[in-house]
Parts: C-alpha cells; sequence; structure tokens
C-alpha cells in the first residue's frame, strides 16, 4: 500500500507550502518531452467483438465538425463586458468577506473583473493544454489497445482533440489576446499518463479522469457564460468530450472486473493520485500572481470559500460515477470511496454514468446541466 506522500507528494492533501511549491520553472519553453514506456501493439482479429465500442464509432463518424466553418468566428467578443455580464448574473464564483485581513479585502469592481478576466484565460489555456494531452495520449491508445474496434473509435478522437486544440487555440489567441503556461500539476498528470506503460492506465488517466472533469468544467462554463462564441464552441467540444469519456468506461469495465485487488489498487491509487492534481490546479496560483497578489495569502483561504468549494466539487460530477461504474469505489474495503469523501465529492456517485449518458450530449440535444434540477 502506498502512502499518502508517495502517492501524491505530500503527507497532507491539504498542504498549501507542498502544493504551491509545484511551479513551472521553464515559463518560455515551448517543447516538452516525456518518455512513453508504452508497447504498440498488432491484432489481427477483426472480427466485431464489442458491439458498444462499434457504435462509438458509427457515432463518432457521424458526428465530426469543421472547427473553421461551423463556428461563428466573426462574433466580437468584448472580454471585460463579458465577464461583467457573467458576473452579474452568476457572481464571481468567490466570497468577498472570505479574503478580510488580505491584499483583496481592498478589491473594488475593477479589480474583481480583472481577476475573472485573467481567470478565463487561465481556465481556457489550460484546457487547450489538457486537449493537447488528449490528442497524444489517444494516440497512444490507438498503439497500444489490443482490441480492433477500440483501435479504430481510438483514430476518430485522435481526430476530435485535435479540433479542439485547434479551437481553444484560435479563440484564445483571437478572442482573448494570449494564453498562459500549462500548470505545473496538470503538466505533472499528463507527464505520468503519458509515461506508464500500461494501455488500462492510459484510459483511466486521460479517458476517465482529464476527460471527466474537463467535460463537467464545460458544462458549467457552457451554462453559466452568455458569451455567444465561447457558448457554442464549449456545446460543440461537450459532444465529442462525452463519447470520448464513455470510451474509457465501457472500455475499462470488462478489463477491471476481471483484475485482481492488488491491480485494482494500483487504479484506485492513481485515480486518486489524477484527482488531487487536477484539484491543485484550479487553485488558480498563476492568476494570483499576475495579480500580483502572493498565493500564499489567498489559497488557503480559497480551499475554505464556500462558493469556491462548491464549483470545484461540480468538477467531479462525471469522475465519481463512472470510478462506481468500474467498481473502483468500493473494492479494497472501499478505499477510494474514503479518499473521495475527504476531498468532499462523494455525494456525485449515483449520478448518471458518461457511459449511459452519452447519447444525451449529442448535438442537436439539449445537454443534460452540469447541476441537479
Amino acid at each position: 500500500m502506498s502512502s499518502t506522500e508517495e502517492m501524491i507528494g505530500r503527507s497532507e492533501v491539504d498542504d498549501i507550502e507542498a502544493i504551491l511549491a509545484v511551479t513551472n520553472s521553464d515559463v518560455d519553453a515551448v517543447e516538452h518531452v516525456v518518455a512513453d514506456n508504452a508497447d504498440a501493439i498488432f491484432t489481427w482479429d477483426y472480427t466485431l467483438a464489442r458491439p458498444a465500442l462499434r457504435k462509438l464509432y458509427e457515432k463518432a463518424k457521424v458526428g465530426q465538425w469543421n472547427a473553421t466553418t461551423d463556428l461563428p468566428w466573426d462574433t466580437e467578443v468584448d472580454l471585460e463586458a463579458v465577464i461583467k455580464a457573467d458576473e452579474a448574473a452568476i457572481g464571481t464564483g468567490m466570497d468577498p468577506n472570505m479574503y478580510i485581513g488580505t491584499p483583496v479585502e481592498k478589491w473594488g469592481e475593477k479589480e474583481w473583473v480583472e481577476f475573472g478576466m485573467e481567470g478565463r484565460r487561465w481556465s481556457l489555456s489550460q484546457f487547450m493544454h489538457g486537449e493537447q494531452g488528449a490528442l497524444l495520449c489517444t494516440a497512444k491508445i490507438v498503439e497500444t489497445v489490443p482490441w480492433y474496434d477500440a483501435k479504430l473509435y481510438a483514430s476518430t478522437q485522435v481526430v476530435d482533440e485535435a479540433r479542439h486544440v485547434e479551437v481553444f487555440a484560435r479563440y484564445i489567441d483571437e478572442k482573448l489576446g494570449g494564453h498562459y503556461q500549462i500548470n505545473a500539476h496538470l503538466r505533472m498528470l499528463l507527464d505520468d499518463i503519458v509515461n506508464d506503460s500500461r494501455w488500462d492506465m492510459t484510459y483511466l488517466g486521460m479517458q476517465v479522469m482529464v476527460e471527466g472533469l474537463a467535460l463537467a468544467a464545460f458544462g458549467f462554463m457552457h451554462q453559466l457564460t452568455g458569451e455567444p462564441l465561447l457558448k457554442q464552441m464549449l456545446r460543440y467540444v461537450m459532444s465529442d468530450e462525452a463519447r470520448h469519456v464513455a470510451f474509457g468506461v465501457l472500455s475499462l469495465k470488462e478489463v477491471y472486473d476481471g483484475m485482481t485487488d492488488p491491480e485494482i489498487k494500483d487504479r484506485q491509487e492513481f485515480a486518486f493520485e489524477a484527482a488531487v492534481r487536477m484539484r491543485d490546479r484550479f487553485l488558480q496560483q498563476e492568476v494570483w500572481e499576475r495579480m500580483e497578489i502572493n498565493p500564499r495569502e489567498v489559497v488557503p483561504l480559497v480551499l475554505q470559500d464556500p462558493m469556491r468549494a462548491v464549483f470545484q466539487q461540480m468538477l467531479f460530477s462525471k469522475i465519481v460515477p463512472n470510478c462506481k461504474k468500474l467498481g473502483l469505489l468500493d473494492r479494497n474495503d472501499a478505499w477510494l470511496r474514503r479518499r473521495f469523501e475527504e476531498m468532499g465529492v462523494i455525494q456525485f456517485e449515483d449520478w448518471t454514468d458518461t457511459g449511459e449518458e452519452y447519447l444525451k450530449f449529442e448535438l442537436g440535444q439539449d445537454a443534460p446541466a452540469p447541476v441537479p434540477a
């Protein structure tokens, strides 16, 4: 059994100093190399052995969209006006009373709007970097998964992820005026996923954990923003992402049902590590630094902010039911269940898993809301 420190590099999940010590030291780098230790697997079995995956493949073929021609790129985006409108409708997502005694206490509307603008640039930048991670991981799945039907579907996801990187990069560059470097916690997670030689870990790390959180985050932003181009872009991306997460759930279910408890424990620990790293990245330390606020003065309060906590918990609304579907919550004396209880996200366990609901995200449908009705 691995210790918490062995899994996430610190003994306490909320150790602020350890969280903030993880930073990018090469912010100007344009290339990052990670060793990929996996074998490429050919299969000579071309039979239709997994109808659910073939159904996904057929859905993917007819669900393609063109990022250049299907989105209204001529839409004018006044980021300041967008943030003011969004905050007028839903608030800042943070309780100003939580920050009394810090430099944030003196912030007025101007500073909160600026923080919102930087936060939007930062969030979409991390989505963009995560989509490139998905692009690499799905290309790896094409090589490493031993099943013919899975290779076919994964090939369509490579195209999807290329399109996602394209749209986020274009939106950030043309409409927001520049992007943030990848968050160090996100980069560490992507490095771990790419580096692992086991094909099912690529699925678990990317399809279930990273893409599951992204699907929830996209749904949350899609519901709350009034910016029409971003809203339509997110809706298109969500139609793809739901298939991607379903791909992970449908593929891993039969594999994990046949694994031993020690093998499952490895997957539970990996899921916990991924969950913590994704939560850590949403503390937005790079945004606080750009706002000339020492993150150490505010991040402990961010973790305690009830408004912020609701948002961060909602990001796990897809991950938790999918982990339950895969049997990861309750194996090994409910080890992962207890970790998710400690993180305050277990309440989502009975929500519909993505393997069951992905068809609801198809274009032309009303996408499921990310919050209970």
